[in-house]
């Protein structure tokens, strides 16, 4: 949970601090859960670019990111693509499962696993990782069942910000922003 809403920040950011992978669902978590869908099928889905961003600064620190979703799309094998995702699993009726293989393929135990989901096909993933979130909006048995909850809509910032609360528990957010030329902040150390 976020550290306006959490009943335990501490233990949210300790269990953050540790991720290996992340495992993310795709609508209403990398979306806003709308399907645009006209006559020849599925059309268009939004992504933000700032969730985007997000996701490369978690790749750029040595977290793996990964898709794991019940749908199947080209929209995100084109956007998985164009991210550098580390695995796209498509059509993953469970993905508790799912998430257990990709966490034996990258040689992460389930306690250094992170999955972000918003309604209840995401809970058995979410409740087996060592951390598990969701989005402003998500029902309340999933919030309820979450160690973070983003304060952002799905869609519209809500991953980036999750980004920047693992990547500040893990100790990496000022170095990341100093790479991208930003001057250390005043007392970091960072030179």
């Amino acid at each position: 949970m976020n550290a306006a809403t959490a009943p335990n920040l501490a233990e949210a950011e300790r269990r953050a601090s540790t991720l290996a992978l992340i495992g993310f669902d795709v609508d209403g978590t990398l979306t806003d859960g709308r399907i645009y869908i006209g006559p020849a099928g599925e059309a268009m889905k939004a992504f933000s670019v700032r969730d985007g961003f997000g996701l490369t600064l978690l790749r750029r620190a040595g977290i793996r990111v990964a898709i794991v979703t019940g749908r199947e799309s080209n929209i995100v094998a084109l956007r998985a693509a164009e991210l550098g995702f580390d695995a796209v699993i498509q059509g993953a009726h469970d993905k508790a499962a799912t998430m257990r293989e990709l966490g034996e393929r990258f040689g992460v135990p389930p306690a250094h696993c992170g999955f972000v989901g918003d309604d209840w096909p995401d809970l058995a993933a979410m409740s087996q990782a060592g951390f598990g979130a969701t989005v402003a909006g998500a029902p309340a048995e999933i919030r309820a069942r979450a160690h973070w909850v983003s304060t952002l809509p799905p869609g519209a910032g809500a991953v980036r910000e999750l980004a920047e609360f693992v990547l500040r528990a893990k100790g990496q957010w000022d170095e990341l922003l100093v790479s991208y030329g930003a001057p250390p902040a005043p007392g970091s150390g960072t030179t």
